[in-house]
């Protein structure tokens, strides 16, 4: 959002409103330009950047939602132990409190990660507005800081169970390792991989099917997932779970993207060449959940 700055031929930041000298030229009968340039900021546009408006995000109900939040130029988030547990708390209460269940997650020195799934469409939007307005004060208050913390606002993109969602997984409860901050999963506090693994108590995880689909019993669904963190990642599913959060390109196959698409009746991810897909009803999670 824009500031409350002039820009362009007397409109106020990016809120569409005319300045006083606009007023005055119009009280003279003068045909400004104004209200289009008015319109344009509104738009997404400025003055000193053609950029377009900043693309809207995608969520639907039951539907995994990979999520990560960066520290404001790369920089720290969380400074000492008590932080990543006061912000543990807070993602404990907000995903209660907005229907979210959380599945994998990982606290990185400037950067978060999380695997969720919202029971609605406005779950993952306000969880992490929640998230934000209590985390970004206690930081501030804590260590005398201002301004904000986060890089803009969270990225995000949707993920096909069963094929992808437990890649997910292993790609973020593998971040500290990527990062030569530990030898394994393991030996890092801040993840989910402890919960999910070995079975330590975690209030935060939720488990999802694709999670239950990999044993009979608790031991032998440990058992399984450890045995999934036993080889790395390969290149190209990193590069392809980079490259959907950098977009908010849904993770999955074509089929997954397209019925993504229809349920939500507009295009997401990259643009595609052609004729518009036709919408169909947005309660038709049967038809998105068949493409999983």
């Amino acid at each position: 959002m824009f500031g409350m700055g002039r820009n362009l031929d007397g409109c106020v930041g990016g809120m569409g409103m005319p300045s006083r000298s606009f007023g005055k030229r119009r009280e003279k009968g003068e045909k400004g330009s104004e209200p289009l340039i008015c319109a344009i900021l509104d738009a997404g546009y400025s003055k000193n950047h053609s950029t377009m408006p900043r693309k809207p995000q995608f969520f639907v109900a039951d539907i995994p939602t990979h999520i990560v939040q960066r520290g404001n130029n790369r920089q720290a988030i969380f400074f000492a132990d008590n932080d990543y547990r006061v912000y543990l708390g807070w993602v404990a209460e907000a995903a209660k409190r907005w229907n979210c269940a959380i599945h994998a997650y990982v606290l990185m020195t400037n950067h978060v990660h999380l695997l969720v799934t919202p029971q609605d469409r406005e779950g993952v939007s306000r969880m992490m507005q929640y998230l934000g307005r209590r985390y970004v004060p206690y930081v501030n208050h804590e260590y005398g800081r201002t301004g904000t913390l986060w890089e803009g606002r969270f990225k995000c993109s949707l993920v096909q169970a069963r094929s992808y969602l437990l890649a997910c997984h292993r790609y973020i409860e593998l971040n500290p390792v990527r990062a030569g901050m530990v030898e394994a999963p393991v030996d890092y506090p801040w993840s989910s991989y402890r919960g999910n693994a070995i079975g330590e108590e975690n209030q935060i995880l939720s488990a999802h099917a694709d999670y239950f689909a990999l044993g009979c019993s608790d031991s032998d669904r440990r058992s399984a997932y450890r045995a999934l963190f036993a080889t790395h990642l390969d290149q190209s599913t990193i590069t392809q779970l980079r490259e959907s959060l950098q977009t908010g390109t849904p993770l999955g196959n074509d089929r997954f993207r397209d019925q993504i698409e229809q349920a939500l009746g507009r295009a997401v991810g990259f643009s595609r060449r052609g004729r518009p897909k036709k919408p169909i009803e947005a309660d038709s999670k049967e038809s998105v959940r068949s493409a999983i």
